[in-house]
C-alpha cells in the first residue's frame, strides 16, 4: 500500500514538474515554434522531456542574459570608438543600418583583409602573428585539443609569455571538455591568463550545455585579428581519416575593426571572470592601406532586443540584388531566414547554399533534408560538398558584401551560441571570396531529388530530426 502511495505521489510530482516546465517554456522560449515544441513534448512524454528540458531548455536563459547585459555595461564606453573612422553611408552601395543595428557598432573604414583558406594557411599565419607580438595576445577557441596542433598553439603562447608578452586564453567549457588539466597547468605555469574551470562564473554543471561560446578569435596587440571556422585540433588540418580533407576558411583582419573583435573578447572575459581587461588593452586604431569598410557582428543569447544571429542573415539576404551564396556545415534555419531565402530566389536572385556531404553530427544533417523541398521549389539551389568535410561559415552578397566567421546557418548559432562574423563591405573582398567559392562549387553536387526520393532512413528521420530544430 505504501509503495502504491509513493508511486502515485511520484507520478503526480512528475506531472506537476512537467506542467510548471511547460509554463516556463511558454514564457521564456525565444520563438513560438520552440515554445510549442517544448510544451507538447513536456506534456506528452514528461518522463523523457523533463531531463531534456533541464539540459536544453531556456530555464537559465534570463539569468545568463542579465549577467551578459551587466558585462556589456562595463564596456559600453568603448563602443563609440569606431565613430572616428565611420564610413559615410551615402558612399556605400549597401545600406549598413541593419547590420550596424544588429552589431551595436558602426561600419568603420581603414581596414585590411586577407583570406586564409584551410588549416595550414590559417594557423601558420596565426602562429607567425603570435611570434611577432610585442605587448599582448588574446586567444579564444571553442574547441582546443591536446594533440599536435593544440600543442603547437600551446608552445607559441608559452614562447610569447616567456619573452614578456601578456597572453589571455579562453576555451568553451563544453567544446573543450576533453582538454586535460595538464594543458591548462602548463599555460598557468608560464604565466598565461586563463579561465579556471573551478572558478569561472556561471553554472558549473552540464545544465550549462545549451549556451556555448562558439567564437574563434586571435588578436595581436590590438592591430591584427583572426576569426573564422577553424578550431584547434588535428582534424582541422585534414589529419582525421574519418573526415579526410578539411575545408575551412579564416580571415586575417587589420585596422579599426580589430578593436571591435577585441571588444567581444574583453566582454567574454568579463562575463567569465568579472576581471577588468579593458584598461590593459590598446584601443588606438591602426589604419590599413587597403582602407576597406568592415564591421564585426558579435551575437549571442545575451542580446535581448532582437534575434541578432537570425537578423544578421536576414539583413544580408535582403541586401542581395543578383547573388547570395552561403556556406555552412549545418542548415537548420528559422522561419524568417527560410522566408528571406525563398523571397530572394523568387525575385530571380542566384541563391545557393553549400553544405557538407560528410556527416559529423547526424541530427542537424538529417534535419536539413526536411527544408530542401520548399526551398528548391522557390528556386534556391542546394549543394553538397564532396571533397572532404566542409566547415566554413561564409556569406557572399553580390560584389558588395563578404562575411566570414563562426556563425552556422542554424538555430543554435542564431539564438544559443555566442558567435562572431567579420563583414566586409567592399568589392575587393567580395571578389576574393567569390573566386574561393567558385572553386568550392566545382567540388560539390547539386541536390535535385526530393525528400520522397531519398534513402528510406533519410525519409523517415529527417522530419523527426526537424522537431528538435530549436536546439540544433
Amino acid at each position: 500500500m505504501l509503495s502504491i502511495t509513493l508511486s502515485t505521489l511520484l507520478i503526480l510530482a512528475m506531472w506537476i514538474a512537467a506542467g510548471l516546465s511547460a509554463l516556463s517554456a511558454a514564457r521564456t522560449s525565444r520563438t513560438p515554434q520552440g515554445a510549442m515544441g517544448w510544451v507538447v513534448f513536456l506534456l506528452a512524454l514528461p518522463i523523457l522531456a523533463l531531463p531534456a528540458y533541464l539540459f536544453f531548455g531556456h530555464h537559465r536563459f534570463k539569468s545568463y542574459r542579465d549577467a551578459r547585459i551587466q558585462s556589456a555595461r562595463a564596456v559600453q564606453g568603448i563602443k563609440n570608438f569606431s565613430q572616428a573612422h565611420a564610413v559615410d553611408p551615402a558612399q556605400m552601395s549597401v545600406n549598413p543600418a541593419p547590420f550596424e543595428a544588429v552589431a551595436g557598432l558602426s561600419v568603420c573604414g581603414g581596414n585590411g583583409f586577407e583570406l586564409l583558406i584551410n588549416g595550414e594557411a590559417s594557423f601558420q599565419s596565426i602562429f607567425n602573428a603570435i611570434d611577432e607580438a610585442r605587448h599582448y595576445v588574446l586567444v579564444q577557441f571553442y574547441i582546443v585539443r591536446d594533440d599536435g596542433l593544440g600543442r603547437r598553439l600551446r608552445d607559441h603562447m608559452i614562447a610569447a609569455a616567456q619573452r614578456g608578452v601578456a597572453v589571455w586564453f579562453i576555451t568553451d567549457a563544453v567544446g573543450s571538455h576533453a582538454l586535460p588539466r595538464r594543458y591548462s597547468n602548463s599555460l598557468q605555469a608560464a604565466g598565461i591568463n586563463l579561465v579556471d574551470p573551478g572558478t569561472r562564473r556561471g553554472p558549473k554543471h552540464r545544465f550549462h550545455l545549451n549556451f556555448r561560446n562558439h567564437r574563434k578569435t586571435v588578436i595581436i596587440d590590438g592591430n591584427t585579428g583572426f576569426t573564422g571556422g577553424l578550431n584547434v585540433g588535428d582534424e582541422y588540418l585534414g589529419k582525421d581519416p574519418k573526415f579526410g580533407p578539411w575545408r575551412d576558411t579564416n580571415v586575417r583582419i587589420t585596422g579599426p575593426v580589430v578593436l571591435q573583435l577585441q571588444l567581444a573578447f574583453a566582454e567574454d572575459w568579463h562575463w567569465l571572470t568579472e576581471e577588468p581587461l579593458l584598461d590593459l588593452l590598446d584601443w588606438s586604431a591602426t589604419i590599413a592601406e587597403q582602407d576597406l569598410a568592415a564591421l564585426i557582428i558579435a551575437t549571442g543569447p545575451g542580446d535581448s532586443t532582437t534575434e541578432t544571429g537570425s537578423m544578421m542573415f536576414f539583413s544580408a539576404i535582403s541586401a542581395a540584388r543578383h547573388r547570395v551564396w552561403i556556406t555552412s556545415p549545418y542548415f537548420v534555419p528559422d522561419l524568417d531566414v527560410i522566408a528571406a531565402l525563398k523571397h530572394a530566389a523568387l525575385k530571380g536572385i542566384d541563391v545557393r547554399i553549400l553544405l557538407p556531404d560528410s556527416i559529423d553530427h547526424y541530427a542537424p544533417w538529417l534535419a536539413a533534408y526536411s527544408y530542401f523541398d520548399e526551398l528548391r521549389a522557390a528556386g534556391v539551389k542546394i549543394f553538397r560538398y564532396t571533397s572532404g568535410f566542409m566547415h566554413q561559415k561564409v556569406v557572399l552578397v553580390d560584389e558588395t558584401i563578404a562575411g566570414i566567421g563562426t556563425t552556422n546557418l542554424d538555430n543554435r548559432s542564431f539564438r544559443l551560441n555566442f558567435e562572431a562574423m567579420a563583414f566586409f563591405f567592399d568589392t575587393q573582398a567580395a571578389q576574393l571570396v567569390a573566386t574561393m567559392l567558385e572553386q568550392d562549387f566545382t567540388h560539390a553536387d547539386e541536390i535535385t531529388k526530393g525528400l520522397d526520393q531519398q534513402k528510406f532512413l533519410i525519409r523517415l528521420a529527417a522530419p523527426v530530426a526537424r522537431l528538435f530544430a530549436p536546439v540544433l
